[in-house]
């Protein structure tokens, strides 16, 4: 009997079973070795709604324009990696057109799945429908279909993969557990939520870095950097260089807004994604130091994070209530001599 069959319903240890097979597959801890392409595969990760995509969009249109091969991969069951850098057109995504082509008995084609603008390539991976199935193993069934398509065999100078950060486990964790990538690239602001999830993916990087991983953290961009300088002292605190700080201003929020491409030499901004595109090229990856929950508070001025709270242990009467009448004892209590 299959754990995968949909017309068999296994039973419990058999399930039992299969997870603790899956869970036991040394995939995830061998590490690949040090990667021998010219072509760079780079993953960027942060919060969601934190301007990835933004960023992704403008720096794969300036490598495209400074002549460089670019292969743009969504990798957010979101789908809105590549929306900005097709005048917000939504892409077929991997997933979607895998499912569709299947039940037509067909194969799936490179012109299917991966469309070109501005001398950049790109695709998204998809998911699944919500409530229909996991996020994480949409992302490795995209994976293995780019693999039949012969993603091996392409020749790019940069791939970069877009991947939700907020979390780094299954699928989402491929770039780092696996070695897929040569390098991280964190995109954060001066916000305590979007350093927390960059601060996890450093940890991440620790973790599978003393399994024997070569993937390391390349540095930070600081998107809508309101100049407040949280962001900058996360970046040192962990040791990672700020790779460059995108402003918070209201021709970039416009321009986002309505599909406009800034990343190019004909905007104001193109000067900023050069220099990205520069510094992406040749940061090295770093080994960061993850900081731990009051290290990172201590980043922010206590007033905004509840640093001065002090934690007050509840009791059993808190718990009960209007209930908290008290038992009777057991207890055997003897009169002092």
């Amino acid at each position: 009997m299959s754990l995968d069959d949909p017309n068999t319903v296994p039973n419990l240890k058999d399930y039992d079973a299969g997870l603790r097979a899956e869970a036991a597959e040394p995939t995830l801890e061998i590490p690949q070795g040090e990667p021998t392409s010219k072509c760079q595969i780079i993953a960027i990760y942060g919060k969601g709604g934190i301007g990835k995509s933004f960023t992704l969009a403008n720096l794969s249109h300036m490598m495209a324009e400074q002549g460089k091969r670019v292969l743009l991969i969504g990798c957010d069951p979101k789908s809105d990696t590549t929306s900005l850098l097709f005048g917000g057109k939504a892409c077929p995504t991997i997933i979607e057109t895998s499912t569709r082509k299947k039940l037509a008995g067909e194969e799936v084609a490179i012109g299917d799945v991966c469309f070109k603008r501005g001398g950049v390539y790109a695709m998204e991976l998809g998911g699944p429908e919500v409530g229909r199935g996991c996020g994480g193993r949409g992302i490795i069934h995209g994976f293995e279909l780019l693999e039949k398509l012969g993603f091996h065999d392409w020749d790019f100078d940069y791939v970069l993969l877009d991947f939700l950060g907020d979390v780094v486990c299954g699928g989402f964790g491929l770039p780092i557990a696996r070695d897929m990538a040569q390098k991280v690239i964190l995109v954060g602001s001066n916000d305590l939520q979007s350093l927390y999830v960059a601060n996890n993916v450093c940890s991440a990087v620790e973790y599978f870095r003393k399994l024997g991983g070569n993937v390391g953290v390349a540095g930070l961009v600081i998107n809508k950097d309101d100049g407040s300088g949280e962001a900058q002292a996360f970046a040192k605190a962990v040791g990672i260089p700020v790779l460059a700080a995108i402003p918070q201003d209201d021709d970039l929020r416009k321009k986002s807004a309505n599909y406009q491409i800034v990343g190019t030499e004909e905007s104001q901004w193109g000067s900023l994604f050069a220099g990205l595109a520069e510094e992406v090229s040749a940061a090295g990856p770093q080994h960061p130091t993850a900081l731990d929950q009051d290290g990172l508070l201590a980043l922010f001025d206590s007033k905004d994070t509840g640093g001065d709270v002090t934690l007050v242990p509840a009791t059993d009467a808190d718990m009960r209530g209007t209930k908290s009448a008290p038992k009777a004892s057991l207890e055997v209590i003897y009169d002092e001599a």
